[in-house]
Parts: structure tokens; C-alpha cells; sequence
């Protein structure tokens, strides 16, 4: 069967478990599967068990190598499932010898495991990948790790703290992807915006982006994944109006709309620094779109609060919303605070999926009758540069056309080539 990767959460795992699949075939792994999990909601820790445990259905005789941040954050709840054979950390995963030697059938928890103190980590190594099986986009970790403590997230325990790549490391890989025919890369980190603060001369990710641009010319397309608007730096907003082969498309660590669970997640922005940031961003950019995580049900959130949070939505102007249902994770304060009940937690995360959903059916109906550039990702599907899926009658992968946006299916564009 070779290597099967399962992975869950963020553009970063996704990027990471390109990289795991090459060390571990560097390393002579065969007939195994290994788990890339997340652990920024209970939900997603609970689906990550789900597909180990069916994982072991599937493939009786393959080994079963268990990481990411699920997996650093709490190591021996996954050493202790019988499905398992290895447990590895955030670190770990990405070297070659994590993958060799795996531990025999049967034994113990403790042998199973090789997580080391995350904290301890100090620096980013950019993981060299020639392209992306399969994708249209390549991502680019340059940056990893949190100096935050937001009171809900558990991640900073699952990457460590925040550390950048060099800028001239990640120069080298971006020409690297554009050479192998690469039209479109994507800068991801974990707390992207705090990019550069650990390197000599503190350069900004907006410097990052310009310098990118400036120097790699054949690079068509560059995308930034979420960033947090309060920390967006002079060069990104400078890039944002004249760089036009930045992409009109951000998406925002929001969180709430609501000033006083704001405060209370531990957040460093208001509900205004919000709304001013898209404002000054789409008037910089007139055609700039917004997506956004959006937490529902947070503790203490009132009818009041939850509508705030609803209202948002419109006055920032966002289309693609990822809505999260709050669910405690153990050891962070959030936990600590007064619950709300599980079912008017699901309730206030529908209802505001109906107000993302509106949304964005307003931006495809919108869409239609202009002309937009759509990557094509496989043969009849694409993104135009907002990010939106699109339905297009031609064009081979990787290749950028010209089209006409002709209608909507209600989740993705149509559009026919120029």
C-alpha cells in the first residue's frame, strides 16, 4: 500500500505532511499510515481517534505513526490506543529518523512515543519541497509557533513558540517551486503576522511579501494564509495597493465580534481595530475579499454578544467564514470559565453559519459577468484570485485563464475561458 497520510486542521499540516511522506520514504517506511491530527477543537481530536481507528480497519498489517498537534499536546492518550505504533512530535515528524526503527507489535505506551519539550524548539527549518503532489499551489512554512496565549487555544503547546525562517531560505524555496512550474504559492505559519521578530532586523512579513515579488519575477501568484489584523505591518498594507500579483484575498484570526469576549479570549484586537482594518484593506484593494474563524459559543457569550459576533459579518465585509462550535480544551483558562450548554453552542454556531452562508451567496451572485483569472487546480475546477471555487470549461492544472464568470451553483462560480 506504501504511504497514506491522513491529515487534519490547518494549511500548515498541510504542507507538513508533504514533508512527512518524503522522510518517511527516505527512511524505508512501507505499508503504513500516518495521522497529521489538530487539536484546536475537541471535535477535531475526537475525528483524528475516528481515523485511526479505521485506518486499522482498513489496513490490518500497516504500521499506524501518529503526529501533529493533537499528538504533542497530549502524547499518551494516542500511545495508550491499541491502533497505534508510534506517537510522534511536531518536531519530530519532520526528520527522517523519527521514521526509522518503528517499535515492534505490541509494546508499551512509553516505547511508542518520541514527543519532545516543544518549548524547547528554537528555530524553523524550512523543509525543502520540490512541489505538491497533486496541487495547482504550493504552500511555504515561514513561520512556526505562538507567543500568544489566547485563553481558548491550546496550540502554542502543540508548536512552541513563535520562530521565523530566513528570509534568503525562503527566497531559495519559493524559486525552487516557481522552476518546477509552480504558479501560485501560499505563505503559511501559525501565527503568520508575527512573522520575523525572532531574525536579525525584525523584517516583517509584509517586507517578506515584497521582497518575494521584487525578486523572484516569474513567481505569478502569491498567497498569504490567515493573518491577525492588528499586526499588520506598513509593507503588507503597501503591498496590499501595489502589488498586484498579491492576491485579493485574506483570511482573519477573528475570532468573535464581540469586544468583551474579545477581551475575555485574550485577544489583542477590538471590534473596530477590525472593521478598520478591512475598511482601509478593500480601500487600498478595491476587489479584496475576507474570510475569517469565527468561535461560536464562547463561555460567558450572551444572546447580546452572540449577535454582535453575527454582525460582524457584515461590517467587515467577510465572505468565506470557518465557524468553530467552542469546545474547552484541557489546561487552557477558557476551560475554567462558566460553560454554556451544549446544544445552545451547536444552536449559535448554525445560526451563524446561516449568516456566513448569506454571505457568501452574495459574493458569488456578484461575481457574475466579471471577468476573473482562475487557476486551474484539476481539469474543470479552479480558484479565481478571491480564493473562489470555480467551475470553468477548460484549462489544463496549474495553467492561469482568463474567464468569464457566466453564474453560481450556489457553492462554487461558473465561468467560461476568455
Amino acid at each position: 500500500m506504501g504511504i497514506e497520510v491522513v491529515t487534519f486542521g490547518c494549511r500548515l499540516n498541510t504542507a507538513e505532511s508533504e514533508v512527512m511522506k518524503r522522510q518517511a520514504e527516505a527512511a524505508g517506511l512501507t505499508d503504513a499510515v500516518l495521522v497529521n491530527t489538530c487539536a484546536v477543537t475537541g471535535e477535531a481530536v475526537r475525528q483524528a481517534r475516528q481515523a485511526i481507528r479505521r485506518a486499522r480497519r482498513d489496513n490490518p498489517a500497516a504500521r499506524i505513526v501518529v503526529t501533529g498537534c493533537a499528538a504533542q499536546t497530549d502524547p499518551a492518550s494516542f500511545a495508550a490506543m491499541a491502533e497505534v505504533d508510534l506517537v510522534v512530535g511536531n518536531t519530530e515528524k519532520l526528520t527522517e529518523a523519527a521514521y526509522r526503527a518503528l517499535p515492534d507489535f505490541g509494546v508499551g505506551a512509553e516505547e511508542k512515543t518520541r514527543v519532545n519539550d516543544i518549548m524547547s524548539v528554537k528555530e524553523t527549518a524550512l523543509h525543502l519541497v520540490d512541489g505538491l503532489e497533486g496541487r495547482a499551489r504550493a504552500f511555504v512554512q515561514v513561520q512556526n509557533g505562538c507567543d500568544h496565549r489566547c485563553t481558548f487555544c491550546i496550540i502554542p503547546f502543540g508548536r512552541g513558540n513563535s520562530r521565523s525562517v530566513p528570509m534568503g531560505d525562503v527566497l531559495d524555496q519559493v524559486r525552487r517551486l516557481v522552476e518546477n512550474g509552480y504558479a501560485e504559492v501560499v505563505l503559511t505559519g501559525v501565527d503568520l503576522t508575527s512573522y520575523g521578530a525572532d531574525l536579525p532586523g525584525r523584517p516583517p512579513l509584509g517586507r517578506l511579501a515584497r521582497t518575494l515579488l521584487a525578486k523572484v519575477p516569474e513567481l505569478k501568484r502569491l498567497r498569504i494564509s490567515s493573518i491577525d489584523s492588528i499586526e499588520a505591518d506598513d509593507d503588507l498594507m503597501r503591498a496590499i495597493a501595489e502589488e498586484e500579483r498579491l492576491m485579493p484575498h485574506m483570511h482573519l484570526s477573528l475570532q468573535h465580534g464581540d469586544d468583551l469576549i474579545l477581551k475575555r479570549m485574550k485577544r489583542r484586537h477590538g471590534r473596530a481595530d477590525a472593521i478598520r482594518f478591512c475598511d482601509e484593506a478593500r480601500r487600498l484593494r478595491p476587489d479584496m475579499v475576507f474570510g475569517a474563524d469565527l468561535i461560536a459559543g464562547f463561555p460567558t457569550e450572551t444572546d447580546e454578544m452572540a449577535e454582535n459576533s453575527a454582525r460582524i459579518v457584515e461590517a467587515c465585509g467577510l465572505t468565506h467564514l470557518h465557524v468553530f462550535p467552542y469546545s474547552p480544551r484541557p489546561g487552557t483558562p477558557a476551560a475554567r470559565m462558566p460553560q454554556l450548554d451544549k446544544a445552545l453552542v451547536k444552536a449559535r454556531a448554525a445560526a451563524l453559519r446561516a449568516v456566513g452562508e448569506a454571505a457568501f451567496a452574495r459574493h458569488l451572485a456578484a461575481e457574475t459577468g466579471r471577468v476573473r483569472k482562475v487557476l486551474v487546480e484539476k481539469p474543470g475546477i479552479g480558484r479565481t484570485e478571491q480564493f473562489t471555487l470555480t467551475e470553468i470549461d477548460r484549462g489544463a492544472p496549474g495553467e492561469i485563464v482568463p474567464a468569464v464568470v457566466t453564474g453560481h451553483t450556489g457553492r462554487a462560480l461558473v465561468a467560461r475561458a476568455a
